[in-house]
């Protein structure tokens, strides 16, 4: 779990960041949820930008994205998801 000094430390990190993926009609498949898990492997933190077409609520989205990938929502702003996952060998050093 992350501390608030953390996940702020995080939000800074994700602002220049550009989104590495966008969710939209179909929501969260399978096959999305395979390809962000595959992303945490080169990436501790992840941008997701969610389109105005996703069918279900942004926080479901964002909270059930981070469950299959066994990460933590560090922030949802507008249509934005920043997730991180400590890596095996963190490049990432938290506060």
């Amino acid at each position: 779990m992350l501390s608030g000094k953390q996940k702020r430390f995080l939000r800074s990190l994700a602002q220049n960041e550009q989104a590495l993926f966008q969710i939209g009609k179909d929501g969260l498949s399978d096959n999305l949820i395979e390809t962000v898990e595959k992303a945490f492997s080169t990436h501790e933190l992840l941008k997701i930008k969610l389109l105005k077409t996703i069918p279900v609520d942004k926080e479901e989205i964002a909270f059930d994205l981070a469950m299959h990938t066994k990460s933590e929502v560090v922030q949802m702003i507008g249509n934005t998801i920043v997730l991180y996952r400590k890596a095996k060998t963190p490049k990432i050093i938290l506060p």
